[in-house]
């Protein structure tokens, strides 16, 4: 699909919307860290290297050093559920990380991440209770390859284990420096410039999910080949009327467009669910018909 087109204001309006933004609006970073329990091994690799008569360079070999440790495993886990949850209900806002929450969501995204962030701190204490444990088990399963130099002692595992989340303010391109009134000006047109692009790609952001949303709720709804219904779950329904709220919640412009669409889908969603679809043959071509006037209705996205 083409370029978006109708849901943003103008850059030239764009010192107005600043002010609003900003009490709409906060930024927020998330920066999760954790010990992979990797590492390349030189020698095995220069043997590796030799036995295939290969150069040095196109490969390596890297220990697993406590090969498939359910502790770690389940950090690991916990990280991605982490990260997608902190995506999930934040738009992006720049290319160093930063997204953006609004304040609607504040008190909701907070609760989740706070409880992501102890659950994480949890799992990190479970993982370092037990990893002298660890350590011996995997000797074995490592034979020759194991070294016990690979390993960080219990006392520097805490500063390898790091789960962030910090707020800030949307900045509002007020240059307060001393510098000669064209300078400043400068700054500001592209402070304003940027801004606009952020925000652009915020609201895009929002536009996105709910096509793919959609899109997949009308193909799952649709037949297949030999005419037969095509197997869906629960999720299908579930995921359409979440983003009746994150159309709501994330609608920091005040966008006409962004309500009309939670509207519109909030009608076209009322009771509808999984079974009545699966049973209802009528039912389930009614609520794809509604699907596909949403989609139509869509802003211009590029996807």
């Amino acid at each position: 699909m083409n370029a978006m087109d109708t849901t943003i204001e103008s850059s030239e309006t764009l010192h107005e919307d600043i002010p609003t933004l900003a009490s709409s609006a906060m930024i927020v970073e998330v920066n999760i860290s954790m010990w992979t329990a990797r590492r390349k091994d030189h020698a095995a690799t220069k043997m590796v290297l030799n036995a295939y008569n290969a150069q040095k360079g196109v490969g390596g070999f890297h220990k697993k050093l406590l090969a498939d440790n359910e502790n770690l495993l389940a950090i690991t886990k916990h990280v991605t559920s982490a990260r997608d949850a902190h995506a999930n209900m934040t738009m992006p806002w720049s290319n160093s990380g930063l997204r953006l929450l609004p304040t609607a969501q504040f008190f909701k995204y907070q609760q989740t991440m706070t409880d992501k962030q102890n659950e994480f701190n949890r799992l990190v204490d479970q993982f370092i209770d037990e990893y002298d444990d660890a350590v011996i088990d995997v000797q074995v399963a490592l034979g020759n390859l194991f070294s016990r130099d690979d390993y960080p002692t219990t006392g520097d595992l805490p500063s390898k284990f790091k789960f962030n989340i910090n707020y800030s303010d949307v900045p509002t391109g007020d240059f307060r420096v001393a510098l000669p009134a064209e300078a400043i000006a400068k700054l500001t047109t592209n402070r304003n410039a940027d801004h606009q692009n952020n925000l652009e790609r915020a609201m895009n952001d929002v536009w996105t999910r709910l096509y793919k949303a959609l899109t997949n709720m009308s193909d799952r709804l649709d037949y297949g080949s030999k005419e037969e219904k095509k197997v869906f779950r629960d999720t299908l329904v579930s995921n359409v009327i979440d983003m009746i709220e994150l159309l709501r919640v994330c609608n920091v412009t005040n966008s006409s467009q962004m309500s009309a669409m939670a509207d519109s889908l909030e009608e076209a969603m009322s009771g509808v669910t999984p079974d009545a679809l699966r049973e209802d043959d009528y039912f389930r071509a009614e609520t794809k018909a509604a699907v596909d006037a949403a989609i139509k209705s869509l802003p211009s996205l590029d996807i």
